[in-house]
């Protein structure tokens, strides 16, 4: 039964070692045709670069932008070019054929982990052709047209409140006290294809929105309602803070400087002028106060962390303007500070936004 058992499985391990031999056959075939008829698609790609490129120059020469001599110049040039292109690019699928007649798919892999085939070449505009070219394993992707950037945002200033009936000189809180801190980050998305005049840009930030109290005052709670009252002591140091997580989007316009080679474009909004207009939603994270004050001589300090009947959403506009990563920066709370307060207080701040990118 063991010799029966032993000649079974070797015969099965013959026919399978036939089966995989015979798949890997069709396999290289077929990988054979698909490189075939990319030399096709290679071919009439360039040819249709280049009847664009024609078209172009056949305009300037319509406009009277370059002279006879020289659209004929630029159409030879095109012309040469073109033919080399798929002259390379045919000589590579050729020896991609070779590889695979000679050494099948294992092969192949192996020698293109540090040479690698890669499908798809742009023209001269920047669009996605169906080309063919090599590139090292070590070389890092390089992509053509990259219309979205993240960079972290730091931003603070000065806080405050919009209180109905009241101006800002008079709010219950210090102007040179009360500051706020945000800091983030932000995603910058070009609109349009082909300009980058308006972009959008929107991220993740934290806020931390700190009022001062002025005359010797505190927050407390009366029935469910935030009200300020004077607190027992002298006060060293009254501070209330609201932190909160929120998502801001604004459309941003501006001037951008383009750099454009055969591998890649890009907009440049360095040393340029930027505006952006919008808004910012999310959520209260939590309130907290801060006292300093001395009883019996010794320093206390307390901080007491409740919700002192904040709104729980916040959301609001927003607005930045300056040059390269420097904006003057200014928002508002649409929402009250206090929900069920007899007068409501919106926080405002306005201070410097900075831009690491």
């Amino acid at each position: 039964m063991r010799t029966v058992g032993t000649f079974l499985l070797i015969t099965f391990l013959f026919l399978f070692g036939q089966y995989i031999a015979a798949q890997e056959e069709v396999s290289v075939k077929e990988n054979i045709a698909k490189l075939e008829e990319k030399k096709v698609e290679v071919t009439n790609l360039e040819k249709e670069a280049l009847k664009k490129e024609v078209e172009d120059i056949n305009q300037k020469l319509d406009k009277e932008e370059i002279t006879f001599e020289r659209a004929q110049t630029l159409k030879k040039n095109a012309a040469e070019k073109r033919a080399l292109n798929i002259e390379n690019k045919l000589a590579i699928i050729d020896n991609q054929i070779a590889l695979l007649q000679r050494n099948g798919n294992y092969n192949l892999n192996s020698e293109t982990s540090s040479l690698e085939l890669a499908i798809g070449g742009k023209d001269e505009s920047g669009n996605l052709l169906f080309g063919v070219q090599y590139k090292s394993g070590n070389e890092k992707n390089t992509v053509y047209d990259r219309r979205t950037y993240g960079d972290p945002v730091i931003a603070f200033g000065l806080n405050n409140a919009i209180i109905e009936g009241t101006s800002i000189e008079d709010t219950p809180y210090k102007i040179g006290g009360s500051r706020f801190f945000e800091i983030g980050w932000a995603w910058r998305t070009r609109v349009f294809k082909n300009s980058n005049f308006m972009r959008l840009h929107y991220g993740v930030s934290f806020q931390f929105n700190g009022l001062k109290p002025k005359d010797n005052e505190y927050f407390v709670l009366n029935n469910g309602v935030a009200e300020l009252d004077e607190f027992p002591q002298e006060l060293d140091k009254s501070k209330f803070r609201m932190d909160n997580l929120v998502f801001p989007l604004h459309f941003e316009f501006g001037p951008s400087k383009l750099t454009q080679s055969e591998d890649k474009i890009r907009y440049d909004i360095h040393n340029q002028f930027r505006v952006g207009l919008g808004g910012y939603a999310g959520l209260n994270l939590g309130a907290r106060q801060k006292l300093k004050y001395e009883l019996d001589g010794e320093n206390v300090k307390d901080k007491i962390k409740r919700d002192y009947n904040t709104s729980s959403f916040v959301y609001g506009l927003s607005a930045y303007a300056g040059f390269d990563s420097v904006q003057l920066y200014l928002k508002y709370d649409l929402n009250p500070i206090f929900q069920d307060a007899p007068v409501e207080q919106r926080n405002i701040s306005l201070g410097l936004r900075f831009d690491l990118d």
